[in-house]
């Protein structure tokens, strides 16, 4: 299957590591009334301006807070805060909701004593809802960078059903290097990104372009591999900051140790990735898609989302039926082409088609497997070295009593 980036560095995964494990990083959230109890705003903060980079929605209703975040990254490729708030998605609210956009980054760099267009903004919520900008304003102000009333993974929530974090380690010219991240995500999920934020931070030092080419890679073979419902939303934003604190030389291209920095970030990016799949609304199983021997890559990551992307492959894992006539048409309609007669497909080490024929199989063992929290497909095509990993979850009865209601 598709491997992680090749590297001798060691890695370790930090215990409850998260957006603010590396050094220089403060995060916290609070209630600042948008909801009645549970925590409605979020910030990171580094105690130094940090390298930054961004990758947002293909939807194009591009939301006010993600046009405001680019406006700022562009001044100088720097961030040195991000506030997040929930409640409202601050998208399709013309002119007002950019304006209010603008002024939440003021306050925020105001209270931070920082220039504005180092201030990113990030909203999640309802469509179409303006921001509170009494309570926006009161609760910027309220903010206490070293007593935080809750932590930043708990204040970005919408519908998750838990909060998402991680944190690797490893080293980097002698010098230990952590890189954290944070998300939220839960429905309208769909590659390329979806109802999805997502930060990452990191305490090494990286060139600003570099950083973005890097965080590009890692989206694509992650975040962009990762769908719940199909929907695309207009709010789909990653950020990640590095602040140089690690002290290592400056990380571009043509540093020796740049293959490590890479794998490090696609090591957070994909556990991000993995915690929204299986965490999506109404969901009681992740689904892990590998498809091997597609003639490129380009051609396995298609076909493997359209398998975890079709309805009937979700609702037939989430019913724990073996029906391996889904995959196989999932496939077909992939719009890829390759040799059907080829074609192997199993669930986890029950195979249940071969040669583009079916095959006898254990049926009790196979709704076994599916019982499980985690349901892996693989297929295979024989038409070359292409492989590609995709993920997504199951699609249940509270799905849709999750969204009928969501706005109430």
């Amino acid at each position: 299957m598709e491997e992680m980036i090749k590297t001798q560095t060691s890695f370790i995964q930090v215990e409850n590591g998260s957006v603010g494990t590396p050094k220089g990083f403060h995060t916290g959230g609070q209630n600042i009334g948008l909801r009645t109890k549970r925590p409605d705003m979020g910030w990171i903060y580094s105690v130094t301006p940090a390298s930054a980079a961004g990758v947002y929605t293909t939807n194009l209703f591009q939301a006010a807070p993600l046009q405001v975040t680019q406006a700022s990254i562009a001044e100088e490729q720097k961030l040195q805060a991000v506030l997040v708030n929930t409640v409202s998605a601050n998208s399709c609210t013309g002119q007002e909701g950019i304006d209010n956009a603008y002024t939440t980054r003021a306050w925020m760099a105001g209270h931070l004593g920082i220039p504005d267009h180092l201030v990113g903004v990030a909203s999640t919520g309802v469509i179409g809802l303006q921001l509170q900008m009494d309570k926006m304003e009161k609760g910027i102000a309220a903010i206490a960078l070293n007593e935080p009333k809750a932590p930043f993974e708990e204040a970005i929530l919408t519908t998750d059903t838990k909060p998402k974090h991680l944190a690797v380690q490893f080293e980097i010219d002698g010098k230990k290097v952590t890189i954290g991240g944070a998300c939220k995500g839960s429905g309208m999920i769909h590659p390329n990104m979806a109802t999805m934020l997502g930060f990452v931070t990191t305490d090494a030092a990286v060139a600003p372009d570099a950083l973005s080419h890097a965080l590009k890679a890692a989206v694509n073979k992650t975040f962009n591999r990762i769908t719940v419902d199909g929907d695309t939303s207009t709010n789909d934003m990653v950020l990640v900051l590095a602040n140089g604190m690690a002290e290592n030389k400056l990380l571009n291209e043509q540093h020796p140790e740049w293959q490590a920095f890479l794998k490090g970030l696609q090591m957070v990016c994909q556990g991000l990735a993995k915690f929204i799949a299986a965490d999506g609304e109404g969901a009681t199983k992740l689904i892990e898609v590998q498809v091997s021997g597609a003639k490129d890559d380009h051609s396995a990551e298609v076909i493997s989302k359209s398998i975890v992307g079709s309805s009937l492959v979700k609702t037939a894992v989430f019913g724990s039926d073996a029906n391996w006539g889904r995959v196989i048409c999932a496939m077909g309609y992939s719009g890829e082409s390759f040799d059907t007669n080829k074609v192997s497909m199993a669930l986890g080490d029950v195979v249940l088609f071969k040669d583009g024929m079916p095959v006898a199989f254990d049926e009790e063992k196979a709704t076994e497997y599916l019982n499980g929290d985690s349901v892996v497909i693989k297929t295979t095509l024989g038409e070359g070295n292409g492989e590609a990993v995709a993920w997504g979850c199951d699609l249940t009865y509270n799905y849709v009593k999750i969204n009928a209601s969501y706005r109430s």
